[in-house]
């Protein structure tokens, strides 16, 4: 699927750099190492339920994300990154697409697949907003994940 949400979109760019993942914070932040600097990245157009966030009580399938996103890119995986529009959030995170790099597995879509994620577009960086759409469309329709555990 990687291949298909990747071709012709001509508002992102691809990385050349090494990149390996240092830890995951949360379902949809993690830190890599981008050509030796740890940089925080937030995985572009689309939302976990929190559980880090200061203030912020844990939310209805958050550890689930979390526990996902770990097991998708364990400490030490190889990851291609791609960028969109904005390079980086008002926090100062990275905002990129990550696609893991051993089977091209892309890893914002997949999680909005498995019922971890709901759909987050934040313009300018939409350029796969179409597909994070039909992936929440369906799971939403399937009751998969968050979707069929938590109230809406």
């Amino acid at each position: 699927m990687g291949s298909a949400c990747s071709s012709g979109t001509k508002t992102s760019s691809r990385s050349s750099a090494s990149v390996t993942v240092d830890r995951v914070v949360d379902g949809d932040t993690l830190v890599l190492i981008i050509d030796g600097k740890k940089e925080k990245v937030r995985l572009i157009g689309i939302d976990t339920p929190e559980t880090v966030k200061p203030n912020t009580p844990v939310q209805c399938y958050g550890l689930e994300a979390s526990l996902a996103l770990k097991a998708m890119l364990p400490a030490g995986t190889k990851v291609r990154i791609e960028r969109d529009e904005e390079a980086r959030d008002r926090y100062q995170r990275l905002l990129l697409y990550v696609y893991r790099q051993a089977d091209d597995v892309f890893v914002n879509l997949q999680l909005v697949q498995q019922g971890f994620a709901r759909i987050m577009s934040i313009a300018p960086n939409t350029a796969h907003a179409p597909y994070f759409a039909a992936a929440a469309n369906a799971a939403n329709a399937a009751a998969i994940g968050l979707w069929g555990a938590c109230p809406r």
